[in-house]
């Protein structure tokens, strides 16, 4: 397995336009989003669909769910931070917005 590298200064700059609606998280090296949804049902097959995306990218969210809203927070702990792999994931779960 490859050795991931925490984002380099560059990447970290571009974040803002890669994963727009994505966050630095409070204290940690790490981005998260909160999605809201209309009801507990909806929010549970976001959750799902984004479990097969994370599966797939052998790479899973820390997450929670209170109802109706999705707090996801991506951070790769093999490289001690934020990676591409969290930007990628990011970008897949936003994907299943559209």
């Amino acid at each position: 397995m490859a050795v991931v590298e925490k984002l380099d200064p560059e990447s970290r700059a571009a974040l803002g336009r890669e994963v727009p609606q994505w966050r630095m998280a409070d204290g940690r090296d790490a981005i998260s989003r909160t999605f809201k949804f209309a009801d507990f049902n909806e929010a549970w097959g976001f959750m799902a669909r984004v479990a097969m995306l994370a599966e797939k990218q052998d790479h899973h969210p820390e997450w929670t769910n209170v109802w109706n809203k999705v707090e996801i927070t991506l951070s790769t702990h093999d490289a001690g931070g934020l990676s591409e792999r969290d930007v990628a994931l990011a970008k897949a779960i936003d994907s299943l917005l559209k």
